[in-house]
């Protein structure tokens, strides 16, 4: 009977999620396929509004249903506490995607205001702040001309396309991620750490543990893991990993694209780190040194590695995006004065102002975090706030189309 309920929740769950997200894109993938050996097929769409943050309030239901199944959680009775652990309002709409067992617990103890964990909620707001409206959205005024517009733009622009457009999704993501834990902190909530440092990692595997971590540990619990893991051979291990990462390219959406992202992502981690068995990881432990050349090439690697995986995340197609790299193997080398009366290179400095605060406060699960008021360091980051933020054209957070 258990494993009939569980069957019963997986489908239902799984199932809403494929209706309202692929049921389209399967329909015209459908008609495409027939339409390449010469039968036209009619078929008819539905529009279909997809709810938000569906991806993530699916994934932390199956969560529930899945612990329960195992016996690591104790199925709650109460349906308000229940519904809320669902529909937490902070991180409903793009993650951490919450498992039941760390979470659903929160709802049944008394909270009470901590000034201590209050100060640092506000910071962490500050901090996300700063990355969506400093970093994120004036990195998206760029990535989107060039993206735009790439075929008018030389190869050394498109690159740097790519490396704004990476930046912008690690700024607009972990921002989101900033302001939702800092949020729940003022409510006397603990959310998951959802992003460490990613760009300082010096493999492919210790990148996918310092991003997006509650969707990469859901999938290497709920997924990974069941189907053997890495304990059945090398063969096996390369066919659960791909498993994997075709899977999470879907989640991110109905689209082709995002397939390819996940099967070009899955082939990168195969070759960098299961030939390997080190698990090099930047220095946490001496926070005023800087990287030696090694570690510096090796960041400097699995970041333009995951960057250009990214090509798929923003074109619209497969060959657009194979358009894209073209125009970069092209090889063209010209400063470029954008069409939105900037020169592409512009905006270098400013994320070098990221990455050096970041480094230099790796150690830290967010640069600002302190229980002490640190005043000067909050007061900079409000002033780059209030100076550098692209106000005039905030962006929706990216990860609320997933």
């Amino acid at each position: 009977m258990r494993k009939v309920l569980l069957g019963v929740s997986v489908v239902v769950n799984l199932g809403l999620l494929g209706f309202f997200k692929y049921f389209n894109f399967f329909l015209d993938s459908f008609v495409q396929a027939f339409s390449f050996f010469g039968t036209q097929v009619s078929t008819t769409s539905i529009e279909i509004i997809l709810p938000v943050g569906i991806s993530f309030y699916t994934f932390q239901t199956l969560s529930y249903t899945i612990d329960v199944y195992r016996k690591k959680l104790t199925p709650t009775k109460d349906f308000i506490a229940f519904t809320a652990f669902i529909s937490f309002f902070p991180q409903l709409v793009a993650g951490p995607i919450e498992r039941a067992t760390n979470f659903l617990p929160q709802f049944f103890r008394k909270r009470v205001f901590q000034k201590e964990e209050a100060i640092i909620g506000i910071k962490q707001i500050i901090w996300g702040l700063f990355k969506k409206l400093v970093i994120a959205d004036t990195c998206a005024l760029y990535s989107d001309e060039i993206f735009d517009h790439y075929q008018e733009y030389s190869s050394a622009t498109l690159v740097l396309g790519v490396f704004y457009f990476a930046v912008r999704i690690y700024g607009d993501f972990s921002g989101y991620s900033d302001i939702a834990i800092g949020t729940a902190r003022l409510f006397d909530f603990k959310l998951s750490v959802n992003f460490r440092y990613p760009f300082f990692s010096r493999n492919i595997a210790d990148y996918w543990r310092r991003w997006h971590i509650s969707l990469s540990s859901w999938f290497r619990d709920y997924v990974f893991i069941p189907l053997g893991g890495s304990r059945e051979g090398r063969f096996t291990t390369i066919r659960n990993v791909m498993i994997v990462f075709l899977l999470s390219g879907f989640w991110h959406g109905a689209s082709w694209n995002f397939a390819m992202w996940g099967l070009v992502c899955g082939v990168l981690y195969v070759l960098f780190s299961l030939k390997s068995k080190k698990k090099h990881s930047f220095d946490t432990i001496n926070p005023n040194r800087l990287p030696s050349v090694r570690a510096f090439f090796e960041m400097g690697l699995v970041f333009s590695s995951m960057a250009f995986t990214r090509v798929f995340f923003r074109t619209t197609s497969l060959a657009e995006a194979i358009s894209y790299f073209k125009q970069v193997a092209a090889f063209t080398f010209k400063i470029d004065y954008l069409g939105i009366y900037r020169y592409a290179f512009e905006l270098i400095p400013l994320i070098l102002i990221l990455f050096w605060w970041e480094w230099y406060n790796r150690n830290k699960e967010f640069p600002l975090f302190s229980v002490k008021p640190e005043l000067l360091k909050t007061m900079v980051v409000i002033l780059l706030i209030v100076v550098f933020g692209n106000f005039e054209d905030v962006k929706q957070f990216y990860y609320f189309r997933f």
